[in-house]
């Protein structure tokens, strides 16, 4: 078993990304720039999907903590504070976002 902390030419690594509202009825009180902003999250993570470095993202609905999850897949993990840094609801100073490394177990590719 690899290790995908480890970089190397055919491994990349993956990372969990958790955004955090400002308060807990955001998803039901966001205001209308808020929800402008919002829109601008969630252009920047589908477009960060379709280039395959978002493998999966999207609010998780826990009523006592909601927040956004995102797996991503990326070369190096220089490359994580970038892409937060450049969400549209980060730099609007909306959401806060944290990172850590995952071991993925990702679905075996067909050739």
């Amino acid at each position: 078993m690899s290790d995908n902390t480890t970089i190397n030419d055919s491994v990349k690594m993956h990372f969990m990304l958790k955004s955090t509202p400002p308060r807990t009825t955001f998803p039901m009180d966001m205001t209308v720039e808020e929800r402008d902003i919002m829109a601008q999250h969630i252009a920047y993570w589908t477009e960060k999907q379709t280039q395959g470095i978002a493998l999966v993202f999207g609010p998780v609905r826990n009523p006592s903590a909601p927040h956004g999850i995102a797996i991503i897949e990326v070369e190096n993990e220089n490359q994580v504070p970038k892409l937060i840094k450049e969400d549209p609801a980060v730099i609007a100073g909306i959401m806060t976002t944290e990172f850590y490394p995952m071991m993925a177990v990702l679905p075996k590719k067909n050739s």
